[in-house]
């Protein structure tokens, strides 16, 4: 009763799956203390091992193999796992074939097996071709298999489309923006770090490296080499997101040496060894302010993408954009394309008419 109160308080009656990777590690906590409160101890349940029995003449090269992988290889239990559940589901396969022999194998049988693999999970199924490779140069060097067709296995090609990046509306990051806190020290640091993402759109690795030296208050912008691309960058230096910086290093920032600007709240006071507590600051600032993130990414990296769109979606052309975010060519600027809406609907062409007569002449499909 107690964990359902406190769930329902935190997450709002969500379920499991739509929380986030914290959140789960919140509730598998929750339920570990309501179980210890109940019994008075923590039950470790193991993951049940599966069964998988290589048997037969098949089975029993497979064995080998597996050991010679494990001995001579010194695979460790993950990867040795990998390749049990590979094989497992080859020697299911020629059961249910009827082959029981490794002789009767031919190259045409193997890629009609993986022709047979779930296409839906086409990550996995480069490991399989890997198994299967690696089983096959075993078995013709034991002498169980004549010909040698390991190298002939064809590769597996899968060309992935990339996920459509998560923009927000300029409603969304102005609430985002108003809704931080900025009487205290953290609250000041925060305000400008998030500024800085959505106005000029840094990556968060270039926010936790940002120095004293990239500032240059005479021109009225920023000049830093990117840590992905190593390729210099200059932006200009917006009244906001200087009188951020200003607030953040008069009234907010520790004393420290560091050439940093952003610096941790908490003693020992250092730079931002990651990105990640970049990261960190603008999804609590997301949640905070209440912004819809259902099935979307809500990091710097979401806002860096809201600014390439907001431009693509004022007519700003590629180049500029691509000059904007640091991109290393146009190309990579083309992603944002993809959800450029507004632009799409003015290359619609309009359906043409279909003339009555197609509908009410005879013998045709619609009549049979």
């Amino acid at each position: 009763m107690l964990k359902r109160k406190i769930l329902s308080h935190l997450f709002k009656d969500r379920t499991k799956r739509e929380l986030t990777d914290c959140e789960q590690y919140f509730y598998a906590g929750i339920q570990k203390l309501t179980e210890f409160q109940r019994t008075g101890k923590i039950e470790v349940r193991h993951r049940p091992k599966y069964p998988w029995a290589f048997k037969g003449a098949i089975g029993e090269v497979i064995n080998q193999f597996l050991e010679c992988k494990r001995v001579e290889d010194r695979l460790t239990s993950l990867p040795l796992q990998c390749h049990k559940r590979n094989l497992f589901q080859f020697l299911s396969y020629c059961n249910q074939k009827k082959l029981h022999s490794l002789k009767d194998i031919t190259l045409a049988f193997i890629i009609e097996f993986i022709c047979g693999l779930d296409s839906s999970k086409s990550s996995v199924i480069p490991f399989h071709i890997s198994t299967l490779r690696g089983f096959i140069k075993y078995a013709f060097e034991k002498g169980h298999l004549p010909v040698d067709f390991s190298n002939k296995i064809p590769r597996h090609k899968s060309i992935r489309q990339a996920k459509l990046p998560s923009v927000y509306t300029k409603e969304e990051v102005q609430t985002l923006i108003s809704s931080i806190e900025r009487s205290s020290s953290v609250g000041k640091r925060n305000y400008a770090i998030i500024l800085i993402a959505a106005r000029l759109g840094l990556r968060a690795i270039d926010m936790a490296r940002l120095q004293f030296d990239n500032l240059h208050w005479q021109t009225s912008s920023v000049k830093l080499k990117q840590s992905k691309t190593g390729k210099d960058l200059e932006l200009p230096l917006l009244p906001d997101i200087g009188n951020a910086i200003i607030d953040y290093l008069k009234y907010g920032r520790p004393s420290s040496q560091e050439p940093y600007i952003f610096l941790k709240a908490r003693p020992p006071y250092g730079s931002f060894p990651t990105s990640t507590a970049i990261t960190h600051v603008v999804q609590r600032a997301f949640k905070r302010a209440g912004i819809d993130i259902k099935n979307k990414k809500f990091g710097p990296h979401a806002l860096r993408h809201t600014l390439g769109f907001r431009m693509l979606e004022e007519s700003t052309v590629l180049p500029v954009i691509s000059q904007v975010l640091g991109h290393e060519s146009s190309e990579s600027s083309k992603y944002y394309l993809r959800i450029d809406l507004k632009s799409m609907r003015e290359c619609v062409l309009d359906v043409p008419a279909v003339p009555k007569e197609f509908y009410e002449q005879k013998g045709g499909l619609f009549y049979e």
